[in-house]
C-alpha cells in the first residue's frame, strides 16, 4: 500500500467550490458570514443524518448524507485556511498520520493484534499515550477523563466518562450493584418530589438517575442512544396507529379520552406482536 496517491479531482473541485462560496467578492452572502460557531450545529445535525441513513439501510441516502458531512469538513477547513490556522490538506494529512500511528500492526512491525478486541485495547493504549504526552508538553496534570469532549450528547459522554473511570478500576464488577444504585437514585428522586423540592434539586436527582441508566447500559453492553432511538420509532409507529384508529372511528386525539387512546394503544401493541409471531 502507498500513501502517495494522486489527489481526487472530485475533492479538488469541492474545495474550489467552497472557496468560491466564501469569496467576499461575488461569493454567497450566507456562506461568507458564517463562522465556526454558526456552522457547528449543522455539522452535528449532518452526523446524525448519516447515522439515520445507516439505521434505515438506505444506501442512496447514505451517499447523500456523507456528502453533506464532507461539506461540513470542507467548510470548517476553508474558514481555518482563511484565518491562517490550517488547510484541508493539513486535516487529511493529520488523520492519515494518526491512522498509521495507531495501527502499528498494519503499517509497522507490531505483532499480536489478531482480533478486534485486541485492537480496541491497543487503540485505547495509543490514545492514552498521546494524551499523556500532550499533558506533559502543556505542563498539565493528567486525568483518566482527559479528552472526553464536553460537546458530546450528554448520554454518550456519560458512557465515555464511565468507561474511562472503569479503566483505572473505578467500576462495579457486575450489573447487580448498578441495579441497586438505580433503585437508590429513584428513591432519592421520589423523596425530592414528595417533599416539594425546588426544580433544580429535582433536575439534579433526575440527572443522577440518567447517569446510572447510562452505566446500566454500559454493563449490559447496550447502546443507550440506539436503544432510545428504537423506542422513539416504536412510540411514533404506535401513536400514528392510534391516530389512524381514531380517524376511522370518526374522531381526533384531542377529542378522545385518555382511556380511549390507552385502549387503542394496547390494540396497536397487540397488532404488532401478532405480526411479529407470524
Amino acid at each position: 500500500m502507498t500513501d502517495d496517491l494522486p489527489p481526487s479531482p472530485a475533492i479538488a473541485r469541492l474545495l474550489r467550490i467552497m472557496a468560491r462560496l466564501r469569496d467576499p467578492d461575488g461569493g454567497c452572502p450566507w456562506d461568507v458570514e458564517q463562522t465556526f460557531a454558526t456552522i457547528a450545529p449543522y455539522t452535528i445535525e449532518e452526523a446524525y443524518e448519516v447515522a439515520d441513513a445507516i439505521e434505515q439501510d438506505d444506501m442512496a441516502a447514505l451517499k447523500d448524507e456523507l456528502g453533506d458531512l464532507l461539506l461540513q469538513v470542507v467548510f470548517h477547513a476553508q474558514m481555518a485556511d482563511e484565518a491562517g490556522h490550517f488547510a484541508f490538506d493539513d486535516v487529511a494529512a493529520a488523520i492519515a498520520d494518526k491512522m498509521v500511528r495507531r495501527h502499528p500492526h498494519v503499517f509497522g512491525d507490531q505483532t499480536g493484534i489478531d482480533s478486534a478486541d485486541r485492537q480496541t485495547l491497543n487503540w485505547e493504549s495509543q490514545k492514552a499515550t498521546e494524551r499523556a504526552a500532550k499533558a506533559s508538553q502543556n505542563g498539565e496534570t493528567l486525568s483518566a477523563l482527559d479528552g472526553v469532549a464536553a460537546a458530546l450528547p450528554a448520554l454518550t459522554r456519560a458512557i465515555k466518562l464511565q468507561n474511562r473511570a472503569a479503566r483505572v478500576g473505578f467500576d462495579w464488577p457486575d450489573v447487580r450493584p448498578v441495579l441497586d444504585k438505580l433503585d437508590e437514585e429513584l428513591a432519592e428522586l421520589r423523596h425530592e418530589l414528595d417533599n416539594g423540592a425546588a426544580p433544580e434539586r429535582v433536575a439534579d436527582e433526575f440527572g443522577d438517575v440518567l447517569f446510572v441508566l447510562a452505566n446500566l447500559a454500559r454493563h449490559l453492553k447496550v447502546d443507550p442512544e440506539g436503544s432510545l432511538r428504537g423506542t422513539n420509532q416504536k412510540f411514533e409507529r404506535r401513536f400514528r396507529r392510534v391516530e389512524q384508529l381514531l380517524t376511522e372511528a370518526g374522531t381526533r386525539p384531542e377529542d378522545a379520552t385518555l382511556e380511549d387512546m390507552d385502549r387503542l394503544w394496547d390494540q396497536a401493541k397487540a397488532e404488532e406482536r401478532a405480526v411479529t409471531k407470524r
